[in-house]
């Protein structure tokens, strides 16, 4: 494929969810997989609806996931602006081109009578569409109000008869019979142009090639071309993904979902995954591979993978649920895949999150005991929370291995202290043999000690293997929390 440029081309009204993040990201992965360009443009035309946080929230969602643009309001580019709201002029002047060339027209129709007529048609269960009584004004006319200043809309002229085919790279072609559509408002009464306007004007003058979007603004494809077709432009690739499901499969995620979901520790918004212990890597994968494949078997990619094998044949336009599953065994994956200074790096934020403050080596040291034990980052400060502080809590109750009472674990726990004491090393290698030998002549299964010794040492019911755990506590505090459980026991 030649070299592209593709654009993301969001409306900043909200935080950056899995949905756009996918959108930058295939966007993305074309542009250097083939040498080309990506565009980052902030479609703000929505005025109703901006949010001023939202642009950096973008922003900094993006640049988390490793995702830079070539182009964009913050990197300039060769068409500045790349804020919409800085481009009225340019949307303007090409609506009254369309107007010119009579594929737009001038109304004038006040909101009170466009209600009005909604109502009847309504009454009658007619579709909701423009009575187009302004296509008829004669033009000049026309003209001459727009000078005068009454307050009017640019409206797309729609043929009445024929068709238009339209095509998705995805679905193939789209066939539309041209009766079946309405008007639509291309510029409104403030100067704003919609979004039927100006993200093809900007396509066009950016020269973009493919255009990613959301299925979603599949109903408005035959309109847009339809408007290519007005300005005699040659049409980009149109893609349209495939939509996100909820968890469940049944319907998209509303906001009620979205909510909901942050109570249970889980989000679709980008901003919430590195809180939440995800490593961007890991997003990238499992969004990637809801919507795209790159064979029936391979589910494990890095970057720089994802850009060497993205491809548009690869992609699917069956929706795809939102499995949060799938998310925490990528981030295991990934997780794994880190070496132990890497990960040590990763983690360093969470514990200071937790309170804690751990020396770098220690943690390093860490890092071989509980890897393999993390779906997210932010498991590690409870996994390893007995490392850190000076006595542990547990009742007296909870220290016994199961079906083992207090006199018989007190007398376990002082046989591993005096079995310890003569080992020529307090390290763990030394430690699993002869203590398994002292379960047997205890009369006990090797797990009803370890039990015993790890609520003891620990106090937790979970934690990294046992004599590793010991070994990093270091002699002295293993022996002074065995000691602290043996008096409770007492």
């Amino acid at each position: 494929m030649p070299p592209v440029r593709v654009r993301f081309a969001p409306s900043p009204t909200g935080l950056t969810h899995l949905g756009s993040a996918r959108t930058a990201l295939f966007n993305y992965l074309i542009a250097k997989q083939t040498g080309g360009q990506f565009i980052f443009r902030i479609e703000d035309t929505d005025q109703k609806r901006f949010d001023p946080e939202a642009e950096s929230d973008l922003t900094q969602s993006l640049r988390w996931l490793g995702i830079e643009w070539d182009e964009g309001p913050d990197v300039g580019g060769p068409h500045e602006p790349y804020r919409q709201s800085e481009r009225s002029q340019i949307y303007r002047e090409h609506a009254e081109k369309l107007v010119e060339s009579g594929h737009a027209f001038f109304c004038f129709c006040t909101p009170a009578e466009l209600a009005e007529v909604r109502k009847e048609q309504q009454g009658r269960k007619e579709a909701l569409r423009y009575s187009g009584i302004c296509r008829t004004i004669d033009p000049e006319r026309a003209v001459e109000r727009v000078n005068n200043g009454e307050s009017h809309v640019v409206r797309f002229k729609m043929p009445k008869e024929g068709s238009i085919t339209a095509q998705d790279y995805l679905r193939g072609d789209i066939r539309v019979e041209n009766r079946t559509m309405d008007d639509k408002v291309l510029l409104k009464s403030d100067g704003h142009a919609l979004y039927h306007l100006a993200a093809l004007v900007d396509d066009h003058i950016m020269g973009i090639t493919h255009v990613f979007r959301g299925e979603e603004w599949l109903p408005s494809l035959p309109l847009h071309a339809h408007i290519y077709e007005a300005f005699g432009w040659d049409q980009p690739i149109w893609v349209h993904l495939s939509v996100f499901l909820k968890p469940t499969g049944k319907g998209k995620m509303s906001k009620r979902e979205t909510e909901a979901m942050k109570g249970s520790g889980k989000s679709i918004f980008v901003r919430d995954f590195p809180e939440l212990g995800y490593l961007p890597e890991a997003v990238n994968n499992w969004i990637a591979l809801m919507g795209w494949s790159l064979d029936d078997h391979t589910e494990f990619f890095h970057m720089e993978d994802l850009i060497e094998g993205f491809s548009l044949e690869g992609l699917n336009p069956a929706p795809a649920a939102i499995d949060f599953k799938k998310l925490d065994h990528f981030n295991g994956l990934h997780i794994r895949d880190l070496s132990n200074d890497e990960l040590a790096k990763q983690l360093m934020p969470q514990y200071l999150a937790a309170g804690v403050e751990p020396e770098m080596e220690f943690l390093t040291k860490i890092m071989p005991l509980i890897q393999t034990r993390l779906a997210t980052l932010d498991d590690a400060p409870a996994l390893t929370a007995f490392l850190f502080i000076d006595e542990i809590q547990i009742e007296t109750e909870a220290i016994p291995g199961k079906g083992m009472d207090f006199k018989q674990t007190r007398n376990a726990l002082e046989k591993s202290l005096e079995l310890m004491e003569g080992l020529p090393a307090f390290e763990a290698e030394l430690m699993d043999s002869p203590m398994r030998e002292l379960a047997d002549e205890l009369g006990l299964k090797a797990g009803q000690l370890f039990t015993s010794l790890r609520n003891a040492v620990t106090g937790q019911q979970i934690s990294p293997p046992l004599f590793e755990s010991m070994e990093l506590l270091g002699k002295e505090r293993t022996f002074a929390r065995i000691n602290q459980a043996i008096s409770k026991l007492s």
